[in-house]
């Protein structure tokens, strides 16, 4: 279901800049900001995917409901796609500014099936990846090393599905028509919902645990109440489940030493120190493993935060470097023409090619080394990543300066004809944004799933794509605001006259900065420890019954 879900969304992400600019007669800028709304709003909503996949339905359930949505809403694109009634007149080479836009009905019907699309994808990334992930015992040290394992060859399976996007159904889209390349990503949605409910009579299934966010509300409702109390000292004095009482596969935590002032969330007695009559209200007294959840999501928060900047710098590979791409000579083994929107299939070959080698090799013998099954720490992994997006950023503005030149050196400035200077040249920005992906996704992938307790693995698994959602957004807000401090370094509406390689360098110099702050973040952390007799005695009642 992956493949085939990421072939379509992927294969629109790296193309509607172009079909905004061409078809909906958007300018530059509005194209790559409506496209990074787009997508920003794609990763955003997996919070609400994965919410509603911990709370109200399985993982199953929600991997099928919100998969019907996206099939929706590429339905709908593809209509509009095949009715020219539905868009605006083509600019017949006309400039672009004096064009008209989509709008009104036209506007509505795109924004329609965009969105329905972006709900659909956010539900299906939140709960698929944990709906896996559910599949091994994370408990069973036997099965932490094929765990990890899954989340690499679900990299893998994304990867490949990205890149037949990229290539063919971009190439559809490119030159049989927009409304073949959206009915076949709809055909796809639909093989993906097929395929997923074929298995499903082999799953194991998650059983919805109620709202983390209530349990996480009900902490911070209590330990507000109790905030005049001092925090206790021993553990002894805050109120835990016992290990009898515990259901099975019930997940206790440790008290950690952080965030300690929600450790008055746990308190066992009134506030003159004698022990409650009844057992109050979970606003009122919470559990120690409840307490960690909070503090668990708390920890993950700078995280988060940390990743943000990576993410930004990939927006700009699939608004800008396409955009580049067009402008640059995209032939191949002599007349055969690349399209730009196809770029991106450069970072994918080289994750292709990675992601065995990192899993089969690298992983085992590091596995040797450190003795941790996943080779390295969760946030060693993300760390590679995001110095790697750094080193990308740079080159990429020298990449962009070297582009330019060419402009000038041959009087193609203000020309629409392609610069007589290779598209592959791109080749290695994506390159090394191809392996940063490698490192960094499925590191928080893994880690999010790994941290977070066992009734908000979806939703901790959306964490991680949420990031990717604020990258997409922070890269529209740092678009505007660099135009407006700099007096147009992207607003000309031609890259030869922009200063795209100031922006690069000044993403790499924030990125630099990021990655200083991450690792301090990433050092700061504390791993999830779990009561590891508590869940002996669980085992050993399991084996009673």
């Amino acid at each position: 279901m992956e493949g085939l879900e990421n072939m379509s969304f992927i294969s629109n992400a790296v193309s509607l800049v172009i079909y905004f600019f061409g078809y909906m007669n958007f300018g530059l800028t509005k194209s790559a900001t409506t496209l990074t709304n787009f997508m920003g709003t794609s990763f955003l909503l997996t919070l609400l995917g994965g919410f509603i996949s911990d709370t109200y339905l399985s993982r199953f359930k929600t991997c099928v409901i919100f998969g019907c949505i996206e099939l929706l809403g590429y339905i709908l694109l593809t209509l509009q796609a095949s009715f020219p009634s539905w868009r605006p007149e083509p600019c017949h080479g006309q400039i672009t500014s004096q064009c008209e836009q989509a709008e009104g009905g036209q506007a509505a019907i795109l924004f329609a099936g965009l969105y329905m699309v972006a709900l659909g994808t956010s539900g299906v990334k939140a709960a698929l990846p944990a709906l896996g992930a559910d599949q091994f015992d994370e408990n069973d040290p036997r099965e932490l090393p094929a765990l990890s394992s899954f989340f690499n060859w679900f990299l893998f399976s994304l990867t490949v599905g990205a890149a037949v996007g990229v290539t063919l159904v971009v190439w559809i889209s490119t030159n049989q028509g927009w409304d073949w390349g959206f009915g076949v990503c709809a055909v796809s949605i639909l093989f993906a919902v097929v395929f997923l409910s074929m298995g499903r009579s082999s799953f194991r299934n998650n059983v919805p645990g109620g709202s983390a966010l209530t349990r996480i509300l009900q902490v911070l409702v209590a330990s507000a109440r109790n905030w005049r109390r001092p925090v206790p000292a021993m553990i002894d004095e805050l109120h835990e489940v016992d290990n009898r009482e515990a259901a099975p596969n019930a997940e206790l935590l440790q008290r950690t030493d952080q965030f300690r002032f929600l450790d008055r969330a746990a308190i066992t007695t009134n506030p003159d120190g004698t022990p409650y009559s009844t057992t109050p209200s979970s606003w009122q007294m919470c559990t120690v493993t409840q307490v960690e959840e909070t503090k668990i999501l708390l920890r993950m928060v700078p995280i988060i935060l940390s990743t943000v900047c990576m993410n930004i710098c990939l927006a700009q590979l699939q608004t800008f470097s396409v955009q580049q791409g067009t402008t640059m000579d995209s032939r191949v083994a002599g007349h055969f023409r690349i399209p730009s929107a196809s770029l991106p299939i450069i970072p994918l070959v080289f994750m292709m090619l990675l992601i065995p080698i990192y899993d089969r090799i690298f992983v085992a013998l590091a596995r040797r080394l450190t003795g941790i099954p996943t080779g390295i720490r969760h946030l060693q992994r993300i760390g590679v990543g995001l110095m790697l997006s750094t080193i990308s950023m740079a080159v990429a503005g020298f990449i962009e300066r070297r582009r330019k030149s060419v402009a000038v050196e041959h009087g193609l400035v203000d020309s629409a004809a392609p610069l007589p200077i290779s598209v592959f040249w791109l080749s290695f920005q994506y390159g090394i944004f191809g392996a940063a992906d490698m490192f960094t996704l499925v590191g928080m992938l893994e880690f999010f799933y790994a941290e977070s307790s066992a009734g908000m693995k979806s939703l901790s698994t959306a964490i991680s794509w949420c990031s990717l959602g604020l990258g997409y957004f922070g890269s529209s807000v740092t678009v505007e605001v660099v135009n407006k401090v700099s007096g147009g370094w992207l607003a000309e509406n031609n890259l030869n006259r922009d200063r795209l390689d100031y922006f690069y360098w000044l993403l790499a110099g924030l990125s630099a900065v990021n990655f200083g702050v991450y690792l301090v973040c990433a050092s700061w952390y504390r791993y999830k420890e779990v009561d590891v007799k508590s869940l002996e005695k669980v085992e050993e009642k399991k084996v009673r019954v």
